[in-house]
């Protein structure tokens, strides 16, 4: 009798060891899978305070460009259109083209459903300019650009504008604006649904 319940112990032990191996290994490989593509992808960071923006790859910086400008009045979680902010949050590229305004001019999905969130809770949206967004984004369209929150905002150059105002101000309607030299620099490694993090 005892004897037999020492199997059904070492049984039952043995079976849970194995599920709690299995838990590891699994949780191991994904942790490992995670790290791995963190290390091949490329992305764009954008420091808003130290008006600098940053190429990330593989976990390093491979481009560093600084004095860039950013909306007049600065930052901000919530943007609104007419406020001269630059969005914070985390974007993807959703376009790149040649601009005769601005030289370049590479777009973010701005607003994007996070940004339609924090405006929904804040009360900056009604429910129904919020549904509008999110169904464009379910729907793999363009998000609409006439909403409260406005749009039309992104990376690009100063064209043939003027490089002194450029150095000395923050100019921008809420774009990120670079010299025409270091948007050049920015292309070589830009490419659609590129992430792009601003703080």
């Amino acid at each position: 009798m005892y004897t037999h319940l020492g199997r059904i112990n070492f049984s039952i032990t043995s079976r849970c060891l194995g599920q709690i191996l299995f838990a590891f290994l699994l949780n191991l490989l994904v942790f490992n899978f995670a790290a791995a593509s963190n290390q091949t992808e490329t992305w764009i960071e954008v420091d808003t305070s130290r008006l600098q923006l940053t190429v990330m790859n593989a976990g390093k910086v491979s481009l560093l460009i600084r004095g860039i400008s950013i909306g007049r009045f600065g930052a901000s979680r919530i943007r609104m259109r007419g406020s001269n902010l630059t969005p914070i949050g985390t974007f993807r590229i959703s376009s790149i083209r040649n601009s005769q305004r601005f030289y370049k001019f590479f777009g973010i999905d701005y607003p994007n459903r996070k940004t339609a969130d924090l405006a929904l809770q804040a009360n900056r949206i009604d429910l129904a300019t919020w549904k509008k967004i999110i169904k464009a984004i379910d729907n793999n369209m363009s998000v609409p650009q006439d909403t409260p929150l406005g749009g039309h905002l992104g990376i690009h150059g100063i064209g043939k504008g003027d490089i002194d105002v450029h150095r000395r101000y923050n100019w921008t309607n809420g774009c990120i604006a670079l010299t025409n030299e270091q948007i050049n620099q920015l292309n070589r490694w830009l490419k659609l649904g590129m992430r792009v993090t601003i703080f």
